[in-house]
């Protein structure tokens, strides 16, 4: 496959997959948006993988697509050869996505490790479900998700600051924590509890109501402490969109408003988060991409 071709490919996987990332991807200039298409497709197959996917296994370019290993074999095993597959040097995995990934990692000089951290996320999925502390849960977000930051930064161009580089990761965070939120009900249903035990014994939320989805009288109290742990994440990445390029800031304002207002449709829901799903409409995303650009072409 040739890497016009291979971008095709993960420009369409993200069209399809990246239910929000994609209003603020399309914001930006072509060159940038097909490479951080390549990064989602790169991040959305490991995702697949640790989740157990059915639709890998087709090789279908909806689901990330390409040759993967057969049923027989462990997630396990797949997520190390999806590792190997890294390495531009290395690994067999041949998915139609792997040339436009490589394009775009020598063209921005991303640093490997956040792949490798990435899929040790991912890994983290196949056996574990439940974490006692916040900083212990921070330790996964930051691998399922502050990597994600740290790479799109890179791509989106930076003033290449430490400062740049934690605030990325802060936001990363800041995602994460509102994708645990929206989904709690979702993670119930395959009985993860990734809400940190010391908090749900500080509101005095038992974990067995919780996975019968029974809220008691401090859930809705658990929910808005999580709800504004997230909005502090939010609040101290702020400044990174004064550090990215130029070009890049309507994206980036774009993806953040968008996860922002997700959280307050969780803070609105309370304990009916357990039967609800906080999500935003196209309509209502197509718009807060456009308000975006209006205001940062503006500022």
């Amino acid at each position: 496959m040739t890497i016009a071709d291979s971008y095709k490919h993960c420009e369409a996987v993200t069209r399809e997959r990246a239910q929000n990332f994609y209003y603020g991807i399309k914001l930006l200039p072509a060159e940038k948006r097909q490479s951080l298409c390549a990064a989602y497709a790169f991040f959305r197959y490991c995702d697949d993988i640790s989740d157990g996917d059915l639709g890998l296994e087709q090789g279908g370019a909806s689901r990330g697509g390409g040759a993967v290993p057969p049923l027989d074999q462990g997630r396990e095993e797949r997520l190390a050869r999806w590792r190997a597959a890294v390495d531009a040097a290395g690994g067999s995995d041949s998915s139609p996505l792997l040339p436009a990934f490589h394009d775009t990692v020598a063209k921005y000089a991303i640093p490997l490790r956040y792949f490798y951290e990435l899929i040790e996320g991912a890994k983290a999925d196949l056996s574990k479900d439940r974490y006692e502390t916040f900083e212990e849960l921070y330790g996964y977000c930051y691998n399922v998700a502050s990597t994600v930051g740290l790479v799109c930064v890179h791509i989106f161009g930076f003033d290449g600051s430490p400062e740049a580089l934690q605030m990325a990761e802060q936001r990363g965070i800041a995602f994460q924590l509102t994708n645990i939120l929206r989904d709690v009900a979702e993670d119930l249903e395959l009985g993860r509890v990734y809400l940190p035990a010391e908090d749900l014994r500080r509101f005095g939320v038992s974990e067995e109501k919780l996975l019968r989805k029974e809220p008691e009288a401090g859930f809705a109290d658990l929910v808005q402490f999580e709800v504004e742990r997230a909005r502090e994440y939010y609040r101290l990445s702020d400044p990174l969109l004064e550090r990215v390029d130029a070009v890049s800031r309507p994206s980036l304002k774009a993806m953040t408003s968008i996860y922002r207002e997700v959280l307050e449709k969780v803070s609105g829901l309370g304990k009916e988060v357990l039967h609800k799903r906080a999500a935003l409409s196209k309509l209502e995303k197509l718009k807060l991409a456009g308000q975006t650009l209006i205001s940062t072409l503006r500022s």
